[in-house]
């Protein structure tokens, strides 16, 4: 049963937070903006934030415009004083996420922690009560995102998923013209990362950190001596604990490429992956590949085709100064031989939707094709289909606190968005092809597969349901 509200969660039910005009993209931290405030501060939710490294600590910056910061759990004592500094010295330090829960006074959750631990804490989190930002990717595995999506659905509570994209202007006219046909019928959608190298290892084991409760940190994953490349920010490059460029960007472009398909809440019927591990297999290396080529076709007929750029190299976490060049075999065996040219030698991350009169592209540095540009001589007439409205993902979160409406980015169509991130890292591991059924949420005729649409989870720390 949820908890008894409070006088301050039924003052913001009542009062919808101003948002509208504003614009923060997650991107760029280098300018804030203050949402219009409750009449008294009292009257503002409560938050607790649960994870607060890099982008946790950028994410509860962004919600300290609309609450007061009350508590902050890490399991890296370091992480969470530096947060409490932050904040004034005021909240309270928990290193177990559950003690926090247990605060009735807490509206708000923030979950900015490593992916393997966001399903646990966001069911956990609803089951408490509270409404949740919780960032992306949205789930480890496709079962516990069904999971997710029931326990949402159980509880009524507002579950707003860090796909920013969905609250940027660029963004949602590309969908817009797609959508109303600007670029006639659609026919298939280019969805490219850039290629981030995973080359590294072995590493040897160290000391765990006196500040970090290492047991905890990993979870339902299998354990491992600690080293410091499995945490913080290249979590992202172990399986154990994420699902690569796959899940992590993919879960961004992905996300844009069903919305201009119109493929929110169905999946792909059909997946074929092949990936490049550059540490091929070697225990104690990054084990995610950081190059691959996804094939997916949708009920609608719509193909998909989702990819890592050759040549948009970017470094992340430390991980290596250079990218290892593909070989003319290995870029064969990567994208086949139907491929288009023009993908292996792309330049630039983002989507590309192709229809039968036209093309439009859309990345993070806007919206670029012939329908853009006839925009001001023939403008989307006002009764055509439209996203729904949101400049500033955040604000949206609060604002649906307020009015119980549901989020620009929901758990139900995130969760569809991450099942195809995650049926193509099934299918590049398995490397077969695989066939999903998106209306029963099963691999057809294929039970080895199917099987991998959840993982073993260590004792004691199982999702519970």
């Amino acid at each position: 049963m949820p908890h008894r509200r409070t006088s301050r969660r039924d003052f913001i039910r009542r009062v919808s937070v101003g948002t509208a005009g504003f614009a923060i993209p997650y991107w760029s931290t280098s300018s804030r903006v203050r949402a219009s405030e409750p009449a008294s501060k009292n009257d503002r939710p409560h938050i607790g934030a649960i994870g607060v490294g890099g982008r946790g600590s950028s994410i509860l910056q962004q919600a300290a415009q609309f609450g007061d910061v009350v508590a902050i759990c890490d399991v890296d004592r370091q992480f969470a004083q530096r947060a409490k500094a932050a904040y004034g010295g005021k909240p309270a330090i928990y290193g177990d996420y559950r003690k926090l829960l247990e605060r009735d006074d807490i509206d708000v959750i923030i979950n900015g922690t490593p992916d393997h631990w966001h399903t646990a804490i966001n069911v956990a989190a609803c089951k408490a009560g509270k409404d949740i930002y919780t960032e992306k990717p949205l789930t480890l595995t496709i079962d516990e995102g069904k999971i997710l999506r029931d326990v949402v659905e159980q509880t009524g509570r507002i579950v707003q998923v860090g796909t920013q994209q969905r609250s940027e202007e660029h963004f949602q006219l590309a969908v817009e013209l797609v959508r109303n046909g600007r670029i006639g019928q659609l026919k298939q959608v280019w969805v490219a990362l850039p290629y981030f190298s995973t080359k590294g290892g072995p590493f040897p084991p160290e000391p765990v950190p006196e500040t970090l409760d290492w047991d905890m940190y990993q979870g339902q994953a299998p354990l491992h001596d600690y080293c410091r490349q499995r945490t913080h920010a290249n979590f992202r490059w172990w399986y154990e604990y994420a699902g690569g460029i796959v899940t992590d960007w993919g879960n961004h472009h992905l996300d844009i490429a069903h919305w201009g398909a119109d493929c929110e809440e169905t999946g792909p019927i059909s997946v074929t992956a092949r990936g490049l591990f550059p540490n091929h297999g070697k225990p104690e290396c990054f084990n995610t590949p950081d190059r691959f080529f996804s094939q997916m076709l949708y009920p609608n007929g719509v193909e998909v085709l989702y990819f890592t750029t050759l040549n948009e190299r970017l470094l992340y976490g430390g991980v290596a100064e250079t990218h290892a060049n593909t070989t003319a075999e290995e870029s064969d065996f990567l994208f086949g031989a139907d491929c288009p040219e023009e993908i292996k030698s792309f330049e630039r991350n983002g989507i590309m939707f192709l229809g039968d009169h036209g093309r439009i592209f859309v990345n993070r540095g806007g919206v670029y094709g012939k329908p853009v540009d006839l925009l001001k001589e023939n403008p989307l007439p006002e009764d055509r289909w439209r996203v729904r409205p949101s400049q500033d993902h955040m604000g949206n979160f609060f604002q649906c606190i307020a009015n119980r409406d549901e989020p620009v980015s929901p758990v139900r169509i995130q969760h569809r968005t991450i099942t195809a991130c995650h049926l193509t890292n099934i299918a590049l591991r398995l490397q077969r092809k695989i066939t999903w059924d998106p209306v029963t949420e099963e691999i057809v005729g294929d039970n080895e597969a199917n099987a991998w649409q959840k993982r073993k989870q260590r004792e004691p720390y199982q999702i519970e349901v």
